[in-house]
Order: structure tokens, then sequence, then C-alpha cells
């Protein structure tokens, strides 16, 4: 069952509310039975939750109150500085997101060994990462969107057990040092918005980009072989997928070992690319694509395929009308 699915069943169970046009939320009575439920784990399998999501607060519970949690939310609030360190061996999950922080302490992070969720997402105040967050070698999922940070540090290669990275609507990211994503050998998801980044990676099998206003084309991708699903939504300047005239230099970071792109594609789902008069300038084999989705692609005038493209696999084609 796919994410959609699951939050339309959630929604016809009446166990999720709509919140706005895109969103979704928790009934109340839903998040008391939650707490309720993770009361009594507490008391009979010494596993401790934390959670004070929307209480106002200035400044961040005290260490101590937190220090056996397993897993732990302190999400739309107004703290604006952790500077304590605090020592949490049984921390797992960490939401941090929607509050104020300018600044997050280098140590913050030194006693939290085993944290394999960390959401910093919508802290736009947020300008900096400081290198003691490489400490969290068990991360996998980091979501750092609509944050205000302006370089990641290459001190986050330590990070090997990465498998999903969020850089979704971060303004004012400028640098990400090279090879550092290509070193999260791991790594599923890499989302990114509003920014072009070469990444350099092989592994991954999932990418969106959405609303990169400067974007013209995203060649990079040749260095995804494994790429399984890719979204392109809202890029106002982008004219090719894959440019043939660029195709050298992405070639020349590091070589190409293979010659066709998406070899592995199984869904790719363009909208909302009003110059985009290409995908790739020749037809290409597309041994695995399942559905081709269009829509607002109004000068794309010839796709990619001929006879032999999708031979042995049902493609699926849908669009608007002109796409």
């Amino acid at each position: 069952m796919q994410g959609g699915d699951i939050i339309s069943s959630f929604l016809n169970a009446c166990l999720l509310e709509r919140d706005g046009e895109d969103c979704v939320k928790m009934l109340d009575v839903i998040r008391d039975m939650g707490l309720w439920i993770t009361r009594e784990l507490e008391a009979t399998e010494n596993i401790f939750f934390f959670a004070n999501a929307g209480a106002q607060l200035f400044e961040k519970p005290d260490a101590k109150e937190w220090e056996s949690a397993k897993r732990m939310s302190v999400m739309k609030n107004k703290i604006k500085v952790l500077k304590e360190t605090p020592k949490c061996p049984r921390l797992r999950i960490l939401f941090l997101s929607e509050n104020e922080f300018q600044v997050i302490s280098d140590g913050f992070f030194q006693f939290i060994p085993h944290l394999t969720v960390l959401d910093l997402s919508r802290n736009k105040e947020l300008r900096a990462l400081l290198d003691g967050i490489s400490q969290l070698v068990s991360l996998e999922c980091f979501d750092l969107s609509f944050t205000g940070i302006e370089e990641l540090p290459i001190e986050l290669k330590s990070w090997t057990k990465l498998k999903m990275l969020d850089l979704s609507c971060m303004d004012n990211l400028r640098k990400i040092p090279q090879h550092l994503i290509c070193s999260f050998s791991k790594l599923q998801i890499f989302r990114m918005h509003l920014i072009d980044y070469p990444n350099e990676d092989n592994v991954l099998k999932g990418v969106i980009i959405m609303g990169c206003k400067k974007l013209k084309d995203v060649t990079w991708l040749m260095l995804a072989p494994n790429l399984r699903t890719l979204w392109i939504t809202g890029c106002a300047k982008m004219e090719e997928i894959l440019s043939e005239g660029k195709l050298s230099e992405v070639a020349g970071v590091i070589g190409i070992p293979y010659s066709k792109p998406f070899l592995k594609l199984e869904t790719l789902h363009l909208f909302d690319l009003a110059k985009l008069k290409s995908i790739y300038w020749d037809a290409l084999p597309f041994p695995c694509l399942k559905l081709l989705h269009l829509h607002g692609c109004r000068e794309l005038k010839k796709l990619p395929l001929n006879s032999d493209s999708a031979k042995g696999n049902r493609l699926s084609i849908e669009g608007s009308k002109h796409w």
C-alpha cells in the first residue's frame, strides 16, 4: 500500500482530519489515546516517551526529564537555544521542528549515540550546523527542510547509515561540500527544492525536485543509475531534463560507467514545467517504466520513446490535454 492510500484510509476511518488543502492532522482524541498507550508502555515495558509539542515552551525541558526517553517531541514551541549536553543513551527519535532555534551547541548531540531520526525542519532562524552534529553516526533520517542553513559541514560524511535526507525549501543553502552526498552509501530518498546541486551518488532510488525557479536541467541524474522514482514540479525555467550539451560536464565529474539513463526508472512525474521542451534528445529504453505522468508541460512536443522503448513492459502515459 502506498503512502497516499494509507493516509486516505486513516481519513476515511476518522483517525486523521484535513488541515488545509495539502495537510492532515491527528484528532485530539486520537492523540490523547496515543499518549495514554505510551504511558501504559512506560509502566509495563520501561519504554519512555516524552511529548511536549505545542506547549509554547521558550526553553527546552530540563535534560534530566528526558534522559530515559526513547522518543521525544518538543516541536511547535518557541525554543531559541539548545546549549546543554544531555546524556540520552536510549533516545532514538527526536522531533525539534517548528521552533525558533538560532543556536544548537556543538556538544548537544555528543551523548545521543543511538539517534536514528532527527527532525529540525521549519526552524527558519537556524543558520548553521556545528561540527558536533556529525557524532550522530546512527542517524538514518534527517529532515532539514524549511531551515535557514547556509552550508552543510563536510563532517556529515560520518553518517554512513543515512537513508533519507530532506533539504526541501532551504532558500539560504549555498554550499554542499563536494562528494558529501555520495558518502551516504545507503541513501534511498533525497529531497531538495530551490537548489541546483549535482548529486554524485549512484544508490538513489527516489528524487523529488520542487520549486527550483532557476533550474534549467537535471543532467546530473545521469549519475543515479538506480533511480526508481522521479518527481519534478514547479521549475519555471526548466527546458530539458537531461541536456546533451551538459553531458560532457557531468561525465567530467567522475565519469559515467553506463550508456543509458533511467534503466531502472519505474515512475516519472513532470508537473508545471512551462518551458520544458525535451526529456532526452533521443529515444531511450525504459525496461521498468510503468507510469509517465505529465501535466502543465505545454512546450513538450516529443517523448523519448519509440516502438522498442517499453518492449515487454506495460507503460501507462497520463496527462492533461496538450500536456
